[in-house]
């Protein structure tokens, strides 16, 4: 088990949630700050400063100092604007946090100030559409919100429409929209990742366990491949959640909810085609986030239902994984990020 500090994101209005954020090697994680259903985290880009989502029904984002020693100094707290906010970013320029409203399926556009601190929203973008799932594609469902690696265009994810909105983001915090992607009717599209080198583009499908395969030239995604996340005839209901990539772009990780695994693909040298290599228990019930340790030789696994933690190693040849010691407690985990 791995010694690097984490901070733990999670559920605190679920029934037997936490109080906040967690902080602390996995096998000593502690309470760091007080907040409501802090559900997905991210750090600015010189280490000063976490942002939050508080996935609430009338959601916020809120601003935390970092001290020292890992301590979270709270900041401020702004409205989003939508309901049930679940991912955000940070524009490369570091000028503004960018959030996803999952149930009411809209972004929000954020200004951040010199001391960290979040202004009020420059936009609240409202998408529109639906999917053939009518329990869960009744209307919009913004679940992800990215950049490109030329930092040039941002991708917001929307899995009730089945949609991958290409925009740009103007001086003033505004998105206007550039391409717009459609994957299959259906697919329920979550979360997306790009090739480090290669012109590619991977989309996870929460709604029929399938990973969308992309083409990607300046802020153009065409369908070249549609793989399944997990082995052929598997049984039951699945709902795939986080997508990760390696440093190196040989192998993807991918969470199957239902299935309780990891799944492994790798990666054609052209970035263009995948091949499901691996899928091993994800060390609990209900794995909703992947993340890599800062060195990219291990990942965590937050298995937000049976409130664990799980390690692995990755092989340094197939990319395949390998327990690493026992899932450590946290009460909801449904996000980490290694510091």
């Amino acid at each position: 088990m791995t010694t690097e500090r984490i901070y733990v994101g999670s559920y605190t209005s679920q029934p037997g949630g936490g109080q906040g954020i967690g902080f602390g090697p996995p096998a000593g994680i502690g309470l760091v700050a007080t907040t409501t259903d802090p559900s997905f985290l991210v750090r600015s880009a010189d280490g000063r400063f976490l942002y939050v989502t508080n996935e609430t029904e009338s959601g916020s984002v809120s601003a935390f100092a970092i001290q020292p020693d890992g301590g979270l100094e709270p900041l401020n707290e702004q409205p989003t604007g939508g309901d049930h906010p679940c991912h955000l970013d940070i524009d490369p320029s570091g000028r503004f946090l960018l959030s996803a409203n999952y149930t009411s399926g809209s972004v929000a556009v954020h200004p951040i100030g010199a001391d960290g601190s979040l202004g009020e929203a420059t936009q609240v973008l409202q998408r529109e559409g639906t999917g053939p799932n009518q329990e869960r594609q009744e209307g919009p469902h913004a679940h992800q919100i990215a950049f490109d690696p030329s930092g040039a265009y941002t991708l917001d994810v929307d899995l009730g429409s089945d949609s991958v909105y290409v925009s740009t983001l103007t001086e003033d915090g505004r998105l206007e929209e550039a391409d717009r992607l459609r994957i299959h009717p259906g697919a329920g599209p979550r979360h997306l990742v790009f090739h480090p080198s290669a012109g590619a583009a991977y989309v996870i499908n929460e709604l029929d366990s399938t990973l969308t395969v992309c083409s990607y030239t300046d802020g153009k995604l065409q369908i070249v491949q549609t793989a399944s996340t997990r082995p052929a005839d598997s049984p039951g209901d699945n709902f795939p959640a986080e997508l990760l990539i390696s440093a190196d772009g040989r192998h993807l990780y991918g969470s199957n909810r239902g299935d309780n695994t990891v799944a492994v693909f790798a990666i054609a040298g052209d970035g263009l085609s995948v091949e499901l290599v691996q899928t091993i228990d994800s060390g609990g019930d209900w794995p909703r986030h992947l993340a890599f340790s800062n060195d990219g030789t291990r990942l965590y696994a937050a298995n937000e239902r049976s409130d664990t933690i799980a390690t692995f190693t990755i092989a340094a040849g197939d990319g395949t994984l390998t327990p690493d010691g026992d899932p450590v407690t946290w009460p909801k985990p449904v996000c980490i990020l290694p510091v």
